[in-house]
Formats: C-alpha cells, sequence, structure tokens
C-alpha cells in the first residue's frame, strides 16, 4: 500500500476494499465464534448442551439458505454487473440483525428472538462476502491482487483481534460494567452485539466512497432477476465446460471443509483434550487472530511472486503437518506451540483460493463463479464437523474424531494438484 510508484488516489480503492475485511470480522469473532454464541448456550438456552445444539441448528438454517442464494444472487450481479449496492444492502441486513441480539435477554422465551436474528445476520453476512470478493478484481490488478487479497484477510484478522480485545476488556470484564449495564441481565455481553454493529457499519463506509464500478448496465431489477437465474441454471449445465474451474470448486471445497473444521471446533478440542478454560481458550483464540492474521499479510506477496496455486499447495501442506502435531500433542505446551503454527497458514490458505478464483473466472463470470464457490463451501460444511463427531462417538477419543480433518486436507490437495493456474479462459469445446 506504500509503494511511492502508487499515486494516493490509487491507493484508496485498495485501502476501503481491505478496511471492509476488517469491517465484517469483528461479527464472525464476536458473534459466531466467541461470545455471543457462548452467551446464547450458557445464558439464554435452558442448558448449555440444549443451547449448543439449538445454535448448531441455527447455523445449518443460515448455510442452507446461504447455499441457494449465493449462486442465484451471483449471477444476478453477473446481469446488472454492480456488487456495491447488493454489498450495501446485505451489510445494512447483517448490521441491523446484529444490532436486534441486544434485546436477546437472559431467559430460555428468548431462544427464537436470538437464533432468528442469528441467523438473518449470518445470511446477511455470508451473501456481502460473495459480492465484496467478486470485487477484488475490481480493485486490483492481475499483478497486486494476491498481496491485496492477503492484505484484506490479514487486516480481517486485525479487525476481528482489536473489536474481541475491546469487547472483552471494556464490556465483558469490565468491573463495574460501564455505561450503566446491568449484569444481572448480561447487558455487558449483549452489548458486544451493538458494538459489532457499530463497527461494521463504521469501517464499511469507505468502500462505498472510494471504490468505484464500471458503469451499469442498466437492466430493471426484474429483468435482472429472470435473466440471472437462466444464466445460473445454464452455468450449472454447462460447468464441465469450464473444467478448470470446475475441478478448482470440488478441490476447494474439499480441503475448505478441513480448514473450517479446525478453526470451527479448536476451542472444543483445546477444551475437552487439554481442559483449558473459558479464559485461557479466548487467549488462544486471540493469538490465533495475531498469527493468521500476519500468515496472510506476509503471503500476499508469496502469492504475486510464486502464484496463488503454489500458494495454496504450500499452506496445505504446513496444515497438515502442523495439525498433526496438534492432533499428537502430548501436553498443552506442545499444543499451544503447534496451534500457533498452524493457524500461521489459515489465512493464506484462504486469501490464496479467493484470489486463484479470480483468476481462474472469466471476468463476465466472476460474481456468478463466486456464487457457485460460495455454495461449493456451504454444500459439504457440515461434513466436517459431522465425521469428527461420529469418529468421537464411535471411539470415544475426541482426539481421533479431530485427526480426521487431515483426510479434508490431503484430499483437497491432491485434487488440487490438477488445476492450471495460466490457462486460456475461454471455455473448453
Amino acid at each position: 500500500m506504500s509503494d511511492t510508484n502508487t499515486p494516493a488516489s490509487d491507493r484508496k480503492p485498495v485501502i476501503a476494499f481491505c478496511l471492509f475485511d476488517f469491517a465484517n470480522s469483528a461479527f464472525t469473532t464476536i458473534v459466531i465464534t466467541f461470545v455471543f454464541a457462548t452467551y446464547f448456550a450458557n445464558g439464554i438456552a435452558a442448558d448449555p448442551t440444549t443451547g449448543g445444539a439449538q445454535w448448531s441448528f441455527a447455523m445449518a438454517i443460515a448455510g442452507l439458505v446461504i447455499a441457494i442464494l449465493s449462486p442465484i444472487f451471483g449471477a444476478i450481479a453477473d446481469q446488472t454487473g454492480r456488487r456495491k449496492p447488493w454489498i450495501f444492502a446485505v451489510s445494512v441486513i447483517c448490521v441491523v440483525a446484529t444490532a436486534m441480539l441486544w434485546y436477546a435477554k437472559p431467559t430460555p422465551g428468548d431462544v427464537p428472538w436470538a437464533l432468528t436474528f442469528a441467523i438473518i445476520a449470518t445470511i446477511g453476512f455470508e451473501m456481502g462476502m460473495l459480492f465484496y470478493n467478486a470485487l477484488l478484481p475490481t480493485v486490483a490488478t492481475p499483478a497486486t491482487m494476491g498481496r491485496i487479497s492477503g492484505w484484506a484477510w490479514g487486516l480481517g484478522y486485525a479487525g476481528g483481534l482489536i473489536s474481541l480485545a475491546i469487547a472483552l476488556f471494556v464490556l465483558v470484564q469490565a468491573d463495574p460494567a460501564p455505561f450503566g449495564l446491568d449484569k444481572t441481565q448480561a447487558e455487558h455481553v449483549r452489548a458486544t452485539s451493538l458494538l459489532v454493529a457499530g463497527w461494521f457499519a463504521i469501517f464499511a463506509v469507505p468502500l462505498f466512497l472510494f471504490i468505484k464500478e464500471p458503469d451499469a448496465a442498466g437492466i430493471p431489477a426484474g429483468l435482472a432477476v429472470r435473466q440471472g437465474l437462466k444464466q445460473l441454471v445454464v452455468s450449472l449445465r454447462n460447468i464441465r465446460n469450464h473444467a478448470n474451474v470446475f475441478r478448482y470448486l470440488i478441490a476447494a471445497m474439499i480441503y475448505s471443509d478441513g480448514v473450517h473444521t479446525v478453526f470451527a471446533l479448536g476451542g472444543v478440542y483445546a477444551g475437552v483434550t487439554f481442559g483449558m478454560k473459558t479464559e485461557e481458550i479466548i487467549m488462544l483464540g486471540i493469538s490465533l487472530n495475531v498469527t493468521a492474521g500476519l500468515g496472510a499479510f506476509i503471503f500476499g506477496w508469496v502469492d504475486d511472486r510464486l502464484g496463488s496455486k503454489p500458494t495454496i499447495v504450500i499452506s496445505l501442506l504446513a496444515l497438515i503437518v502442523t495439525s498433526a502435531v496438534v492432533m499428537a500433542a502430548p501436553d498443552k505446551n506442545t499444543f499451544w506451540i503447534a496451534a500457533l503454527a498452524m493457524s500461521t497458514f489459515f489465512g493464506p490458505v484462504q486469501a490464496a483460493s479467493r484470489t486463484l478464483l479470480a483468476r481462474l473466472s472469466p471476468p463476465a463470470m466472476r460474481g456468478e463463479m463466486f456464487g457457485l464457490f460460495a455454495l461449493s463451501g456451504k454444500v459439504t460444511a457440515f461434513a466436517g464437523p459431522a465425521v469428527v463427531g461420529w469418529v468421537t462417538l464411535a471411539t470415544g477419543s475426541y482426539r481421533l474424531g479431530m485427526s480426521t480433518v487431515l483426510i479434508f486436507l490431503v484430499v483437497g490437495l491432491l485434487l488440487l494438484r490438477g488445476v492450471k493456474e495460466n490457462q486460456d479462459l475461454s471455455p473448453s469445446p
């Protein structure tokens, strides 16, 4: 970003693009992973076990809706040639729904309220990521796409880290609670939803001010919907004509399951296997965000120098090795060291995956391809956690259950071998 050969006016869209990741990462970190999800299970639901099941079911519903809508809206965005209006609309939905979580009081009677708005907010967030990812080629050249994607992903981890620290030390753990918040009604915890909503809204503004899209096609909304649906059907029928992209989508679907399962269940694994307490797990989460963000920043340059595919391959190989050490760690200290090393490659594999799809997709089909990318990521998103659960039940060992993620990483890596990064983007005959 500080390249002296780049005019300041050209840097503004890049900074704005990266700040959007900084803005929305507060949602996944605070609402989905560390704070509100825990509050729901332990404070709102009838009991933690029931709450965990209810939260998982809610996320499954959100995932199903996202899987259905993503390719449809991606195709519609391609018809209109615009991403920003869609990003604005779904971001507003996410921000408003997140703010409504403030009203989720610590009583089982508020379970429907909490889950409804958590589902709506999650859908808004994920749909926003679809259009945001497809915006990458607008702010980057082919030569800088990798580093800008890495910068954005790294800044996203920084946003999650900073917002989580504010939530924990200013609101959750503050004694007495600030702003007259009533701890008996969990207002100090519920207020984190307002923090997320405000954080998202403020830091998302630069994207809408400084990123300029090409002139819109001027297609009426109704016609765009009809043409978008028609385009989606045709694309699904003819996806094999884009064999290289199709092969990549399958590979990414499988290895992403492994990556997401490790990240989603890592805290549970730490608690079950090593007896780590909530405070220590939160510190683990903060530490993982730091190393993951640094990895995303550093490997952005590797992506542009070596290519997106080599970056993914390097990251997956490192994840396989470090994950194996994590699963076999005999003590907590070994686990901590291996987990921090492993998380260094979370950011690079995700950022480079986004960049590789942008490079593989025909320009006129980027929104549609990112829709299919989102679809492929959601269709089997349940598989990793499900396999972990089945193996854990069958063996009585959570360590063995988590070890199954290695299968997803290895299979995804093997399938990736056939993907060609530099090729003619015209359809196969």
